[in-house]
């Protein structure tokens, strides 16, 4: 089984595929339901057989995160592979359902308090299964563009100096640091589960460009290589 974050739209919707492909149970955990069930219908008439459930999740309210992973639980469904893939980039100034700057909020600390939640339930499903877990954060290219103090964790809405760019580069870096040092406190304990992160490449027309200027004049010419993207996480 495997979740999949942000599964509606460009890359999350290319991997969901490519799973249901391989036979895995995918779990979409989608923001939009309607869009959610739109892509599983897609899947389903191009793969006969696919097994893919859908769940609400809105990574920028803690109170759907943690609603989220209830829900999973309860199911009592295993869980080898999380895949955090959802994210907004270069939004302009805007806070969280917990007034957390929203890139932030959304890229970094969803993610954080999800694979925290269900850590568990993957500890569990690679002991019984005798198979190695995989939790994937997708990271950009773009961590390389901070502010040049660093994370500015203790003023962190602090809207007279935000800078839409710089705070994306800041929500990737640590996608990084937080997969580093799963990783390491995974190798301690002998956890049969592995922490990455990675870049999947072009970004070109999927959703997440939408609020940055290069699409109004890069994306009609450059197209859709979200599925190229996708190929990254396998």
């Amino acid at each position: 089984t495997s979740s999949i974050s942000g599964a509606s739209s460009g890359i999350g919707v290319e991997t969901a595929r490519v799973l249901a492909l391989r036979g895995v149970l995918v779990v979409m955990a989608v923001r939009n339901l309607d869009a959610g069930r739109n892509v599983k219908e897609a899947i389903h008439k191009e793969i006969n057989g696919a097994k893919i459930d859908v769940m609400q999740l809105d990574l920028s309210s803690m109170a759907s995160v943690r609603k989220f992973a209830s829900e999973f639980q309860s199911s009592t469904l295993p869980l080898n592979i999380l895949i955090n893939n959802a994210g907004v980039m270069a939004t302009p100034f805007m806070l969280s359902h917990d007034n957390i700057e929203l890139q932030f909020a959304t890229n970094h600390l969803g993610h954080f308090l999800l694979t925290n939640l269900l850590l568990d339930t993957m500890k569990l499903t690679a002991r019984e299964s005798k198979r190695e877990g995989r939790i994937v954060n997708l990271s950009s290219k773009g961590h390389r563009i901070v502010y040049g103090e660093g994370n500015p964790f203790d003023h962190i809405n602090d809207e007279s100096g935000y800078f839409p760019r710089f705070a994306y580069g800041q929500s990737k870096l640590v996608n990084i640091l937080h997969a580093n040092e799963f990783s390491r406190r995974l190798k301690d304990e002998g956890v049969e589960i592995t922490a990455n992160s990675l870049h999947p490449g072009s970004i070109i027309m999927t959703d997440l460009m939408r609020h940055h200027e290069l699409n109004h004049f890069l994306g009609f010419e450059l197209g859709n290589f979200f599925h190229i993207g996708a190929l990254t996480l396998f």
